[in-house]
C-alpha cells in the first residue's frame, strides 16, 4: 500500500489537558477497531497558558484563579474523574499536584519526536501530570523519566535550556492557532477534516471511513472507461 493511501492524523495538544489524555484513550479504542488503511499518528504542540511562571503553582489555587471558585470547579473534576475511570485514567486532582509551563516538556517531545518515540513520551507525560502527580517542571523527575529513554540528565537540560528548540516549538503552536485551533485536543485528519475535543470512538471511526481510500475485497471482470473495453 502507498503513502498516498495512508490515513494522517495530526493531534495538537497540551500535556496539562485532561482531556487530550481522554482523547488518546478514545483514539486509541477507534484504532483497535478500525480494519481499514493504516494510520500515521502526529503530535503537535499546544499551549494552554504559557503565562504560568516556571517554578509552577497549586493546580488547586490555578483552577480557581481561572474558574473562580472550588465550588465551580468540582463538578467538572467529578466528570473528568468519572470519565476517566471508564477509560482507565485514574485522574487525581489532590491537593499536591502542580500546575506548570508546558513549553519544556514540548521541547522534550519535540526531540523525542525526531528520535522516534514523542508517542511513548507523551503518555508518559501525561500519566505522570495526572495520575502520578509528579512535579514536572522538576529537573530531577524529569530526568528520571527520560532515563528511561536512555536520556542522561546533562540532555535534558540542554535540550530545555535550547532556545532554538523553545522557539521552533513555539513557531508550531503559532501555526496552528492560525489555522484555528483554539482548543485541545483537536485532530485533523488528512489535513480535510478536523475533529474538536475528545469526542467518543464513533466520531474517529466516522472520520476515518470518510477519508479512507476503497479497499479491493475481490478482482472481477471490469470495464475500462479509457478503452472502452469490457
Amino acid at each position: 500500500m502507498s503513502n498516498t493511501e495512508k490515513i494522517k492524523i495530526d493531534i495538537v495538544s497540551d500535556v496539562a489537558c485532561p482531556w487530550c489524555y481522554v482523547g488518546k484513550r478514545r483514539l486509541e479504542s477507534a484504532l483497535a477497531e478500525w480494519e481499514g488503511a493504516p494510520i500515521e499518528i502526529e503530535w503537535h504542540p499546544f499551549q494552554l497558558d504559557p503565562t504560568i511562571p516556571a517554578e509552577g503553582m497549586s493546580r488547586k489555587d490555578y483552577l480557581i484563579n481561572k474558574f473562580g471558585s472550588i465550588e465551580r470547579i468540582q463538578p467538572m473534576i467529578n466528570n473528568l474523574e468519572a470519565v476517566g475511570k471508564e477509560l482507565g485514567i485514574a485522574f487525581d486532582f489532590g491537593k499536591e499536584s502542580t500546575s506548570v509551563n508546558t513549553l519544556p516538556l514540548h521541547q522534550l517531545l519535540h526531540v523525542a519526536g525526531e528520535e522516534g518515540f514523542k508517542d511513548k513520551l507523551k503518555e508518559r507525560f501525561l500519566k505522570a501530570y495526572f495520575e502520578e502527580n509528579l512535579r514536572l517542571n522538576d529537573i530531577e523527575v524529569l530526568s528520571s523519566i527520560m532515563e528511561t529513554f536512555g536520556w542522561t540528565k546533562d540532555k535534558v537540560k540542554e535540550i530545555i535550556a535550547d532556545d532554538a528548540i523553545a522557539q521552533t516549538v513555539k513557531n508550531e503552536i503559532t501555526y496552528y492557532q492560525q489555522r484555528g485551533v483554539s482548543g485541545v485536543p483537536f485532530f485533523v485528519i488528512n489535513d480535510k477534516f478536523g475533529i474538536s475535543g475528545a469526542q467518543p470512538k464513533e466520531a474517529f471511526l466516522e472520520a476515518f471511513a470518510s477519508v479512507a481510500p476503497p479497499v479491493n475485497i475481490a478482482e472481477g471482470a471490469t470495464c475500462d472507461p479509457t478503452t472502452s473495453e469490457c
